[in-house]
Parts: C-alpha cells; structure tokens; sequence
C-alpha cells in the first residue's frame, strides 16, 4: 500500500429538501451571482424557479449563463469569465451536471489567469488555482465533479478534450429528487461513468490495498443493484440516492488509496472520441472498457488475477480458473451495460475508423499510458477502437 495525502474541501449537503441550505451558503461569500446551467432541463423540472425565488428572497443579483454544453466548451467558459468580470462576481452557483459544475470551475480560475489565452489554461499542467467561489447543486448522478478539483474542457477546433485541476467547489447540494426527471439513456450512461471512475483505479497492480479495493467493489456493487430499479422506476428515491452517493465517491480519489497510478486509460481513450465525435461521456466508456479489458488480458495473461478477483467479488462468479473467471467477469460487465439501454459499438454513434490513428497519438503523447495497469501502446489503442466498432 503506497502513501497517499489526501484533502477535499467541499461540503456536501446530501439528501431531499437540502437546497434550504442555499442561502446560508452563499451568503458568506457576496450578493452578485453568476447562476451558470446547460440546455434548460432545469427550468422543465421547476428547479430553476426555486433556485431564482431563494436568491431573490435573499436579494442576491442574478447574471446568467445558460446552454452549457454536455462536452463543455472553451466558449462558454470565455463567455463566462467575461460575464463574472463585467457583473463584478462574487459566486458562481453552478445547477446541473458534471458539464456545468466542470465549466463553472473552469470560469471560477479563468478570472484570476492571467494569460490572455484561456485554452491555455486549460492545456497547462497545474494544480488548484485561485478561484472564484463555487457553489453547486447536482442534477445528475455521473462524474462526480461535484466533489472533486478537476473538469474536462472540450475545443471543436483543435479536437481535443482535456482534463485538468481547476478548484474544489465550496459546498455541493445533492437531492436524489432532482435526478428523477433524467433520461434512462443519461441515467445509465451516468452510471457507466461513475463505474468507469472506479475502473481507472481498481485495475491498478497494487495488491495489498485491501480498503480501497474493497469500497471500489462496494461502489460497483451497489451501481449494478441500483441502476436497473433506476430504470425501471425512475422516481425510486432509494436508487437515485445510492447512485448519487455513489457517484460523488468514485471520482473522488478515496477507492485509488494507497494505489499506484494508472493515468486512466479508457478516459484518455473516451476524450478522443468526444473531441472528434462530441459523444455521451459515459456511452463511450462502456463501449471502451470490455473491449480494453479483453485487449489487456490477452496482451498479458498476467493480469488475470485482478479480473478474477473482480468476477468473484462483484459479479459473484465461482470457480478457481483465473482466465476463465477474467473473462466471465468482463463478459457480466458488457452485458449490464447492453441490458441498460447503452449502444453496444461505435458504429451505432456513426463512429469510423477515420481518426484513429490521430487520437491514439494525442492519448498517448509522450507514452502516456506506459504505465497504465497493463503499459499501452499507440498500436493498441488503435486496436481498441477498431475492436469497439
């Protein structure tokens, strides 16, 4: 087990009725907020009226920035430091999903750069940067954004999307209720994320990590026991609360304790297809993962101990042969994914093979994924992504 340091600023405010909160929340920080959201989900579920009449109450002044992108964009967060800059700022209150809260950090820091060039901010390697306060409230179970530092921003002119450290929200409110009204399509490729999260991880060579392992099982388990009554009874307050609990912990370092790094393969592998193809996050990742999976094991036989160790205790598969157990395993995880509504090949998000090359080179600059679980090369990620056609 490798030493690790550990620390999350955020305040969480988990459960129904917590947006009562909102006001003592923001107003420590000032009176002018930018209330910052995506496509309208928000004002079709009354959310947005609820939120504008606490501010209102409070005599907070409103500026707002709405069509936030699923894959945002390096726009909307230059749009957004130009508003907090000309409306004098004090907040940023962020209400939707991992988009929104991952754009709404990018403005946060985009204040305080001090580079003309904001792409660059977001291409330099840092860590958390000097911020606007963030407050948010969650409205999708998936990337955990609202507990973590980093966010993904996406630029359609350079074809890349790209990760990086911005800054911790403040405080998160998180009420199951307000993921009712989200698709079974968004709901299930959420949740394939947030499984994702804990892949990038769990599939680590570190063996003696056994707390880690055993919450990044937990995380999986009760992801595969709540996704489907989520689907079945979308307002099913117990399924929506475990998948947003869930969600908030898989992304947020605590199941990678102790582990040693893997740089993510399959989200370095997803965010070339997003900056190519601006596909559903968690959509990709589930047509990525067993096709990677599958690639890794048969690259080196090694490795079947983790993939059986992964059938045994969150599938429930019995048997002592470890290949077997390896691919029965990854077998269960792609036919979860199948029966959740997820599309199955790339081909059916009219993906070809047109790119591939590019974006194995962009995922593996440098060797990126020398040291991933099992090392990738340039080569292997365009084999994955033609097997995930």
């Amino acid at each position: 087990m490798l030493n690790y340091i550990h620390d999350i600023p955020t305040k969480l405010y988990f459960g129904e009725g917590q947006i009562k909160h909102l006001d003592e929340i923001l107003r420590p920080f000032g009176k002018n907020v930018l209330l910052t959201y995506g496509g309208g989900s928000i004002k079709k579920s009354g959310l947005y009226d609820k939120v504008t009449d606490i501010l209102s109450q409070g005599g907070y002044t409103i500026t707002e920035l709405s069509g936030i992108e699923p894959n945002p964009r390096i726009e909307s967060v230059e749009k957004g430091v130009d508003l907090c800059k000309e409306n004098n700022i004090d907040v940023i209150l962020a209400v939707g999903g991992g988009s929104t809260i991952d754009c709404s950090k990018a403005i946060a820091t985009g204040v305080y750069y001090e580079g003309d060039d904001l792409w660059q901010m977001v291409v330099e390697p840092h860590g958390v940067l000097k911020a606007l306060p963030l407050v948010d409230i969650l409205t999708l179970s998936a990337t955990g954004s609202e507990y973590d530092n980093g966010g993904v921003i996406t630029n359609l002119k350079t074809n890349e999307k790209l990760g990086n450290s911005y800054t911790f929200p403040v405080a998160s409110i998180c009420d199951p209720t307000y993921t009712f009204s989200v698709s079974k399509y968004q709901t299930a490729a959420g949740t394939a994320d947030i499984m994702s999260h804990i892949f990038e991880g769990y599939f680590s060579r570190t063996e003696d990590s056994e707390l880690s392992d055993y919450i990044a099982e937990g995380v999986l388990k009760t992801a595969i026991k709540y996704l489907p009554v989520a689907l079945k009874e979308p307002d099913n307050y117990t399924a929506r609360a475990n998948l947003m609990a869930i969600a908030s912990v898989a992304c947020s370092g605590i199941p990678a304790y102790g582990k040693q790094g893997t740089g993510w393969p399959c989200h370095a592998m997803e965010h070339e297809l997003s900056a190519y193809y601006d596909i559903t996050h968690g959509v990709g990742l589930a047509i990525l993962t067993p096709r990677w999976m599958r690639l890794i094991l048969k690259k080196d036989p090694s490795c079947a101990w983790r993939f059986a160790r992964f059938a045994k205790n969150v599938w429930g598969i019995e048997g002592d042969d470890e290949q077997a157990l390896a691919l029965a395993g990854i077998e269960a995880l792609e036919k979860f994914f199948e029966e959740s509504g997820i599309p199955k090949t790339l081909t059916e998000l009219n993906i070809t093979d047109e790119h591939f090359v590019e974006m194995a080179e962009h995922a593996n600059a440098g060797g990126y994924l020398k040291h991933s679980f099992v090392a990738l090369t340039n080569e292997d990620i365009v084999e994955i992504l033609k097997n995930s056609l």
